[in-house]
């Protein structure tokens, strides 16, 4: 049986994005065996999928610099791979292929595109159209290595059973939304004001709310959020990111910056709007599966300005995700949720 090693070590949507195609690879070539390599809090995105291990990665501790890498080359060469799929292409991925390059085995490095997507980015003569989705530019890896693969982009729902915690929320008639509001670059952020806009106008309509994302400064903000409006359950730094997928799983729609809670969303098969900005669905981000009419953004020749949201992008002075408003969101939710308009 042929066994790939799969090198992916961040960011956490990239991440997941990966776990949805190593599902659908694995569907179909039934005779390999993947040794996913990325960093140990991802292990619950692989988990289920058919002849997939795991194998942490600890770039500040064991795995550090190159003494480190070699420590992990040799710990991932007990696994006798046949090849190495790099679907990450930074220093520490292309220093470990080196090393197993160097000793014979097959490898092969993602294309990510960087001159299109600067291209797409630039302020100047920019070329604006869709380029590659980020999940087919991973299968063409998998595709380099010999194997035929044909990526669905169709959701798959998995059922999931609920934490013990939460069960009792999820009774009667209710419609469920999760709303991931957060993301780790600023210009991907819907302003919170306005959030807190979006979840008054959902939360009086039968709408369970269920935020998910960061640390004690988004829990803070969330917890004010759930004493001034009804049916908003805050559950970030209460589960476990296996028992945030559970959860996701039994939602009916995630609302989602350009960030990982669109990706978790597909990798559970839960349809997702997500809102954009700086950022852009032609840069290829777009989560597995998921629609371009259900991203909710306003188009501008500004736009876009950076591949990841770590760039400002101003729109006849104004910063490109504040262009939208609530009540745009608002409706787009209840159009789904409600069949009604805002």
């Amino acid at each position: 049986m042929k066994r790939i090693l799969v090198t992916r070590f961040s960011a956490m949507g990239d991440v997941a994005m990966v776990a949805s195609v190593l599902r659908e690879f694995q569907e179909q070539h039934t005779e390999v065996e993947i040794i996913m390599v990325s960093r140990a809090f991802f292990a619950p995105f692989f988990q289920g999928i058919p002849r997939v291990s795991f194998h942490p990665i600890y770039p500040e501790k064991q795995h550090q610099g190159l003494v480190g890498l070699y420590r992990l080359f040799k710990e991932l060469r007990e696994y006798n791979p046949t090849e190495l799929a790099d679907l990450h292409d930074n220093i520490r991925s292309n220093i470990l292929s080196t090393f197993f390059r160097m000793s014979g085995y097959k490898v092969r490095t993602i294309d990510k595109g960087r001159k299109e997507k600067k291209a797409l980015t630039r302020p100047i003569n920019k070329i604006k159209k869709q380029l590659k989705l980020t999940t087919e530019r991973y299968a063409d890896v998998f595709r380099s290595l010999g194997y035929a693969f044909q990526l669905s982009n169709q959701l798959q729902r998995s059922p999931a059973s609920l934490p013990k915690d939460i069960q009792t929320l999820f009774v009667g008639e209710k419609k469920y939304l999760g709303i991931a509001p957060f993301a780790q670059h600023p210009y991907k952020v819907f302003a919170l004001d306005r959030m807190e806009g979006v979840i008054a106008g959902l939360a009086a309509d039968n709408i369970q709310i269920l935020v998910f994302g960061g640390g004690s400064k988004e829990k803070e903000i969330v917890d004010t959020w759930a004493k001034k409006h009804p049916h908003v359950f805050n559950t970030i730094g209460k589960f476990s990111l296996r028992e945030e997928l559970d959860i996701i799983a039994n939602l009916d729609l995630m609302l989602s910056m350009d960030s990982s809670g669109m990706h978790m969303a597909s990798l559970v098969g839960i349809r997702s709007l997500s809102i954009w900005g700086a950022t852009h669905p032609f840069a290829g981000f777009i989560g597995y599966g998921q629609s371009i009419e259900d991203c909710i953004q306003v188009e501008h020749p500004n736009r876009p300005s950076s591949v990841y949201g770590n760039k400002p992008c101003i729109c006849d002075g104004t910063e490109a995700i504040d262009l939208l408003t609530a009540e745009m969101v608002i409706s787009k939710v209840k159009n789904i949720l409600l069949k009604t308009t805002f």
